[in-house]
């Protein structure tokens, strides 16, 4: 999918409405449309970039600047405890949609296991 068309691309240029939490020029963060917990909010690449199989050496300091936000994001919206990040990644991995992004999902309780095999 092309960044015109990406859906992402197009809440970062306010063209589809979202509850932003954070924007800059380089990053954004908005509440997801299905959380999965009581805190549930993506942390969003401006730059287009596929998923995290495509990030290299150039994406170091945007990825860097995304994970640093992360935690002080959650903590503002409540996860003082902590919280889990997830970034699915292509089709196996769950990736509904083609731009890199970072799920940040948390609360007061305990999430449940990740994972059940």
């Amino acid at each position: 999918m092309s960044a015109g068309a990406c859906i992402f691309c197009k809440i970062a240029r306010n063209e589809i409405p979202a509850k932003k939490v954070y924007e800059d020029a380089e990053v954004f963060a908005f509440n997801d449309i299905r959380p999965q917990a009581p805190v549930h909010f993506l942390v969003v690449p401006r730059q287009h970039i596929v998923s995290l199989a495509e990030v290299d050496a150039t994406h170091a300091a945007l990825l860097g600047k995304m994970f640093t936000l992360i935690g002080q994001l959650a903590r503002a919206q409540g996860c003082e405890n902590g919280f889990r990040t997830i970034v699915n990644t292509g089709r196996v991995g769950g990736q509904e949609v083609y731009h890199l992004h970072v799920h940040v999902i948390g609360g007061s309780e305990p999430l449940p296991a990740m994972l059940k095999w």
